[in-house]
């Protein structure tokens, strides 16, 4: 029936079969590796659950309307900006020169 002949002269089954072999082989294998990867990514992230309890109650004791009141309190009135020393500058000398120049203002 089967002519092991032609089967072997034919180049879907001699090429194409093992190709597709090992694209669904390799898919599902890398899966696996893969799947490897995020499982121990997973289990380096955890807390102690001493930790993770900590961490819980400050995030629940942060209250929106509580931040709101404490950034009205704030006065934003009378607030002076001060330039930071430029990385050549020697900060001492600069902050000296803030000081003297606020001195005089006073």
């Amino acid at each position: 029936m089967f002519n092991l002949k032609a089967l072997k002269k034919n180049k879907t089954l001699r090429y194409g079969v093992p190709m597709l072999l090992l694209v669904v082989g390799g898919s599902f294998g890398l899966r696996e590796f893969t799947q490897i990867r995020y499982d121990a990514q997973r289990i380096r992230k955890r807390l102690d659950p001493s930790l993770e309890a900590k961490v819980n109650v400050e995030k629940q004791s942060v209250i929106l309307e509580e931040q709101y009141e404490k950034m009205q309190q704030v006065d934003l009135e009378e607030w002076k900006n001060i330039r930071g020393p430029r990385p050549w500058e020697d900060s001492k000398e600069y902050q000296e020169e803030q000081r003297s120049r606020r001195s005089k203002t006073a």
